[in-house]
């Protein structure tokens, strides 16, 4: 576009702004021109939880939803319809759209930023395509269902300068941050082992075809994924696609980032990997789940530390960092120590502080507006799931394998880079 194409078409976006009166785009307590206006893809129980969070922000206006389940998009339409009417001077605000594409949505220049709360085998593609269109991210994890789709979204986010923020909240707990302030300030003193415990997966129901159901864009909802018959329980997180290989590695990722990407912050590792992964795993015999079910993964860095990812039937729930003078233990419910001082050990002056975010959501839209990285931007989420995809291929393998971190791949193993990739569906592609 030559300069002065772009000099007019900017000077139209912001006529047709200046226009848009603030009973449409919002509760009339913050300016229109201030607010962040928000398209919502996947609009399932992830999606609405996020929804339900941003609708109490004043300088955010989710104005549209999709979802390739019309109840899904109809129900999270009137909640924030809704909630929009009962907190301004409006009764009857209608200013949500409800979309089945999700390019519909990307193609709005009525929106700044995007929530992806689609499973997992849409999250590249999704990405891909808000980044291309101009739009910023908050984007659920698992971040992707392959190492290459991570790769190929580090890429483009940064390509298109987005902000990206990967839905690892826990970075934006006190405690988790503590804990790993603790640890790379020497107070364990030398770290040597990290123990980490993700819950355990479960056999799925049986597939018992049914027609799909009217109002459900089951293609859509496919995407990329390769063919399977329709059943109710594939479209439900936790019953169906969540422990579907088809989709998803499982609760190696879709639990395991979680907790992956502290181990990574505590072991000083963000912007890299270990060099080294072995793991065993039980699989389900039948049913639609087919990831597994226990496992168990020891991986090596090359700073000497060893990691050991397990199912919670082995580790309890969460990250236990253990070094020369002690341990720290940390989950969603739980801060333990030994020896118990170190739980109020006051940081020094000279201590590293690590980036300090209250919330996740905030962080993330006060970074849209900044312009600078959130707390958890596309690389270091990529590489923490980079790590639960180590563990998934090296427990179906059943073998040792070494990982270049460098270059991403298996160092000197066809049958293992193979798995970093798998095809999509026609006519989708990264």
């Amino acid at each position: 576009m030559k300069r002065r194409d772009l000099l007019k078409a900017s000077s139209r976006g912001l006529a047709a702004l200046s226009i848009i009166p603030s009973s449409v785009l919002g509760s009339g307590r913050t300016a229109p021109l201030s607010r962040i206006t928000v398209g919502m893809i996947g609009v399932g129980n992830q999606g609405r939880h996020h929804t339900k969070h941003l609708l109490g922000m004043p300088d955010v206006q989710v104005v549209a939803v999709c979802d390739p389940v019309k109840a899904h998009r109809t129900a999270a339409k009137q909640l924030v319809e809704k909630s929009y009417a009962t907190s301004g001077p409006r009764r009857k605000f209608k200013g949500c759209r409800a979309h089945n594409d999700f390019r519909e949505l990307l193609g709005r220049d009525d929106i700044d930023a995007v929530f992806i709360a689609s499973p997992e085998h849409w999250h590249a593609l999704h990405t891909i395509h808000a980044a291309k269109a101009g739009k910023d991210i908050y984007c659920e994890k698992a971040m992707s269902r392959t190492i290459a789709e991570g790769q190929a979204m580090v890429k483009t986010v940064r390509r298109y300068a987005r902000v990206f923020q990967t839905g690892t909240q826990q970075r934006s707990s006190a405690n988790f941050r503590r804990a790993c302030e603790l640890v790379r300030n020497g107070y364990i003193g030398k770290l040597h082992t990290i123990k980490v415990g993700d819950p355990k997966g479960y056999p799925g129901p049986k597939i018992t075809p049914a027609p799909v159901p009217e109002g459900t864009d089951y293609d859509m909802w496919l995407g990329p994924a390769c063919w399977g018959p329709y059943c109710p329980e594939r479209l439900i997180n936790l019953k169906g696609w969540m422990l579907c290989y088809d989709y998803t590695v499982g609760f190696q990722s879709g639990w395991g980032q979680h907790d992956i990407d502290i181990a990574q912050w505590g072991n000083r590792t963000d912007h890299t990997g270990p060099i080294q992964v072995a793991g065993s795993a039980t699989f389900p015999k039948a049913g639609l789940n087919d990831t597994a079910m226990t496992w168990h993964s020891e991986y090596l860095y090359a700073n000497g530390v060893r990691m050991i990812f397990t199912s919670d039937n082995e580790n309890p729930h969460g990250i236990r960092f253990e070094g020369s003078d002690g341990w720290i233990f940390v989950n969603r419910r739980a801060f333990r120590a030994g020896p118990t001082s170190l739980l109020k050990a006051p940081l020094s002056a000279s201590d590293e502080r690590l980036y300090n975010s209250t919330s996740h959501h905030r962080n993330f839209f006060d970074c849209v507006k900044s312009r600078r990285d959130p707390i958890c931007p596309v690389e270091v989420g990529h590489r923490s799931n980079v790590i639960c995809s180590m563990s998934n291929i090296a427990t179906r393998l059943g073998r040792k394998l070494q990982w270049n971190p460098k270059t991403e791949r298996f160092v000197d193993d066809a049958e293992a880079n193979r798995m970093l990739s798998c095809a999509m569906r026609q006519p989708w592609s990264l």
